[in-house]
């Protein structure tokens, strides 16, 4: 992640903090604006995207529940990295979530990092790092999300059937999105 041209902090202050994200008005200089500029800056824990793939090829996707969309959504797991964000703590939070959230882990721990991109760079310094688990299997204790996570069902799709789903808007969720983009950009997939 490199950080291009001139970010000279002038002022900054934090209208609310919680857990997740905290919400801070501040004053920034930019290289296209030396002056300065005002911002409403969501800053948001960095995070974790996992493709798992089953041996056979298939993907597998949670359904899971989301409040702020009012709906219930299938995605690739995710989860936020808490503490300092290092290599080692990245790819911890994605074989965590993917555990957790669908009861799979790939043999030996094996995770192909994808790059990552800013989720919503408009408002949210939040970026998502992106992965590929190979050859997931169950694991034999299942899945066990979090208490404020409602996924309501664990599937394994074909490849085709997610495209599918992605030409009729099935899938909506962003980092599912440009996981499978990702995935085809990078020639990982095949259809």
């Amino acid at each position: 992640m490199g950080n291009d041209g001139c970010w000279n902090l002038l002022r900054e202050q934090t209208l609310l903090e919680t857990p997740h994200l905290t919400v801070v008005q501040e004053s920034i200089a930019t290289s296209a604006r030396p002056e300065g500029t005002e911002w409403l800056n969501v800053r948001r824990k960095q995070a974790a995207v996992i493709a798992p793939r089953t041996v056979d090829g298939r993907f597998v996707l949670i359904h899971q529940e989301r409040i702020p969309a009012r709906r219930i959504l299938w995605e690739f797991p995710a989860g936020q990295i808490d503490g300092e964000v290092t290599e080692a703590s990245i790819r911890a939070t994605a074989l965590r979530e993917l555990a957790e959230e669908t009861g799979y882990a790939p043999q030996d721990n094996a995770l192909d990092s994808l790059g990552g991109y800013f989720a919503s760079p408009g408002f949210t310094n939040e970026y998502m790092h992106l992965f590929l688990a190979r050859d997931v299997v169950t694991l034999p204790q299942g899945h066990a999300p979090e208490e404020s996570e409602r996924i309501l069902e664990v599937r394994v799709f074909p490849l085709q059937e997610i495209i599918e789903m992605i030409r009729k808007g099935e899938i909506q969720d962003a980092n599912t999105l440009c996981l499978v983009a990702k995935m085809f950009s990078m020639n990982l997939l095949t259809l």
